[in-house]
């Protein structure tokens, strides 16, 4: 039976261009709990919550600030996975091996402190 996810931004309700939609869908099976990840070219940002913080939520491009300020403020103090500053590439699932050549790559791009 085929299924269409819809994705909608918290703030506007707007839906994203297909592009921005395949990238949401691959982000759909990641094992992230905390963190804010970009998805282009829409310029979309995603809040994998899970558990203590929360739902997934999406913003558009436009409302990036105001999903941070709204999860800023109601999960701010449980600690600083809401606080994370960008930007928020998405290197791939976690412990897949395109991820772990991202991240070698941007270790030797910018060092091993990620500076």
């Amino acid at each position: 039976m085929p299924v269409a996810v819809v994705f909608r931004c918290e703030v506007c309700g707007c839906r994203p261009d297909l592009e921005t939609q395949l990238a949401l869908e691959h982000q759909l099976l990641d094992l992230r709990h905390g963190e804010y990840v970009d998805a282009e070219p829409g310029r979309w940002l995603t809040w994998h919550g899970r558990g203590l913080y929360g739902p997934h939520r999406y913003a558009c491009g436009e409302h990036r600030g105001e999903l941070k300020a709204l999860l800023r403020e109601h999960y701010g103090t449980l600690g600083w996975h809401p606080w994370a500053v960008g930007p928020h590439p998405w290197a791939g699932r976690r412990g897949t091996d395109r991820a772990r050549r991202l991240a070698r790559s941007l270790r030797s791009t910018f060092g091993p402190s990620g500076s």
